[in-house]
């Protein structure tokens, strides 16, 4: 039985089944770039090779690394980045926007079945839509751009199961710390990963997406959850097209010599991985009572709407410490307008938050707001990487919104489950 990797894979290169360790030619569904890596790098490339972009239809460009333009370098590469769409007539540009990985699916680019590539290595978010989606480098990329399609090597599929019900302010961004604990940066080394379970699918779309996303933190090509009608209703109301063909896709039963990863939701505590790796993580009330400075909310892994609105669950009426400062950079701007409108926003505001820029921010260690030398951070991010968001002094701890949030009220790292009990 052909696993979901496999059959979306097959689908690409236009073959009855494939099996892992074939090398086979695809053909690419959608390529995304974005300004960082994109055109400054691709364009070069392309006009050695005489060509301009394959399908202009299925090339999706955003603006969101040097976002704001902050000097007159990052305005000549946001100037060569418009020039590069008008002159290639890329129709599906989004230009500061918010971060690609957000921006793409919520724009409805992204369906069961696609076979994609994106320059960035987060590319894999698009796996929660039931497409086969990774990164490639710029080199790759300008191939694709060229022709359209791209060689593979048919991976391995690694199942990690969740089963159970996750306790109340346990997300799916514990669920990835843990496992990147268990199993280590390089657990999925080139291999596709597909999460299953009870737990998964109770999950929302944006809380899968972060469980795809950071399939890239296990060393994976892919991170994908076979679709459902969550999956259809979200792209819908995207104003995506869903192929009727979808159902083909909800394949996840693990193939008789498959590995297969357990983990049980219900017994999952809220994590913190300390720094420089996710895979540094243990239970949040290990880290109880580590200081911290600088409480961030933000990148494609932890400021989209569902984690705007968990920092918020936590902070009505309340007020952030003093010794804190809360940055909060939403991952979109569609849905920090969707923030805006249901009060989720003004509680952040009222709380002490300090609002930063739709992008990949300090995130990608651009801007002003990048860690200064010492300084300790807890954030939503799905790195912390050491001068990853900053100076190679700064500390950089990762956990969820909630907590985030509740630690930026005490001052000091805690469980969020225990917020209402230091509070009295």
């Amino acid at each position: 039985m052909n696993t979901l990797a496999q059959k979306i894979i097959a689908n690409a290169c236009n073959k009855v089944s494939v099996e892992p360790g074939e090398i086979v030619v695809c053909k690419v569904d959608l390529a995304m770039i974005h300004d960082s890596g994109g055109p400054r790098r691709v364009k070069p490339i392309l006009e050695k090779l005489n060509r301009k972009v394959w399908d202009k239809e299925k090339v999706v460009v955003v603006t969101d690394h040097y976002v704001p333009i902050e000097s007159e370098e990052t305005r000549a590469i946001q100037e060569l980045t418009q020039k590069w769409v008008l002159d290639q007539d890329i129709n599906n540009f989004y230009d500061q926007q918010g971060i690609c990985h957000v921006v793409v699916p919520e724009k409805g680019h992204l369906k069961p079945g696609m076979f994609c590539v994106g320059g960035d290595s987060h590319s894999p978010t698009g796996g929660a839509f039931g497409a086969y989606m990774f990164g490639v480098g710029a080199t790759e990329m300008a191939g694709v751009l060229a022709t359209g399609e791209i060689w593979l090597k048919v991976p391995e599929t690694i199942f990690i199961r969740w089963k159970g019900k996750l306790d109340n302010l346990v997300t799916a961004k514990d669920m990835m710390l843990a496992t990147c604990r268990q199993i280590g940066m390089g657990g999925g080394q080139y291999q596709a990963i597909q999460y299953i379970g009870e737990a998964i699918y109770n999950l929302s779309i944006q809380e899968r997406m972060t469980m795809s996303n950071m399939a890239a933190e296990l060393g994976a090509q892919t991170g994908l959850i076979a679709p459902d009608k969550k999956t259809v209703d979200y792209i819908e109301r995207s104003d995506g097209q869903v192929p009727k063909n979808w159902m083909e896709f909800c394949i996840d039963t693990p193939t008789s010599n498959a590995t297969v990863f357990e983990f049980d939701a219900s017994s999952l505590s809220p994590q913190i991985a300390a720094p420089h790796s996710p895979e540094n993580a243990e239970n949040a009330e290990e880290f109880s009572n580590t200081v911290f400075d600088i409480a961030y909310i933000g990148a494609c892994t932890g400021a989209k709407y569902v984690d705007l609105a968990a920092a918020a669950s936590v902070l009505k009426g309340r007020r952030i410490a003093s010794s804190v400062s809360l940055k909060v950079a939403p991952a979109s701007l569609q849905d920090e307008k969707k923030a805006l409108n249901d009060g989720t926003l003004k509680i952040l505001q009222d709380a002490g938050a300090e609002f930063l820029p739709n992008s990949c921010g300090i995130c990608a260690g651009y801007g002003k707001d990048r860690l200064t030398e010492g300084q300790v951070c807890l954030s939503s991010t799905a790195r912390n990487f050491q001068g990853r968001m900053g100076a190679p002094s700064s500390r950089v701890y990762l956990a969820s919104p909630y907590t985030v949030a509740a630690s930026a009220v005490v001052g000091k790292m805690i469980d969020p489950r225990e917020l209402d009990i230091l509070n009295g």
